[in-house]
């Protein structure tokens, strides 16, 4: 029962990301061919929400649905590994058309040729918990 409002947020995250066309590959195409704004700025205010998101949480002292405290550790020294990453994930959602948010969102919305995607997502992320310890960090 507790996970229906997960679910209920879930489907309204995809309805908003769909009709703000975050979702559309040729958006994507856009952006990485530095055509048009339309998702840097999406991008923008998903940073910017989140920033002050975090500002809230840690400036108010909120507490989880538990009621304990939430903790938000500092990141780790070492930009390269950032970098190695984004830039894996950028070439990943390029080649796709498709961040692992709205893969979900897309077949959803019946475009199953997508579960290919999520195929290689999942994959992907399999293979990298295998080699997880050998990879620097």
């Amino acid at each position: 029962m507790k996970s229906i409002k997960y679910l209920v947020v879930g489907f309204f995250f995809g309805i908003i990301l769909t009709k703000c066309e975050a979702v559309s590959w040729y958006r994507i195409y856009e952006m990485f061919l530095f055509q048009s704004f339309h998702m840097y700025g999406i991008i923008m205010v998903a940073i910017l929400t989140g920033i002050i998101g975090l500002q809230v949480i840690k400036r108010k002292e909120i507490k989880d649905i538990k009621g304990n405290p939430i903790v938000i550790q500092d990141k780790e020294k070492g930009s390269t590994r950032y970098w190695i990453g984004g830039l894996l994930f950028g070439l990943g959602w390029a080649l796709v058309g498709a961040c692992p948010g709205p893969i979900f969102i897309l077949i959803g919305a019946g475009f199953l040729s997508v579960g290919l995607i999520l195929i290689g997502a999942v994959l992907g992320t399999f293979i990298y918990g295998v080699f997880k310890d050998k990879l620097p960090h």
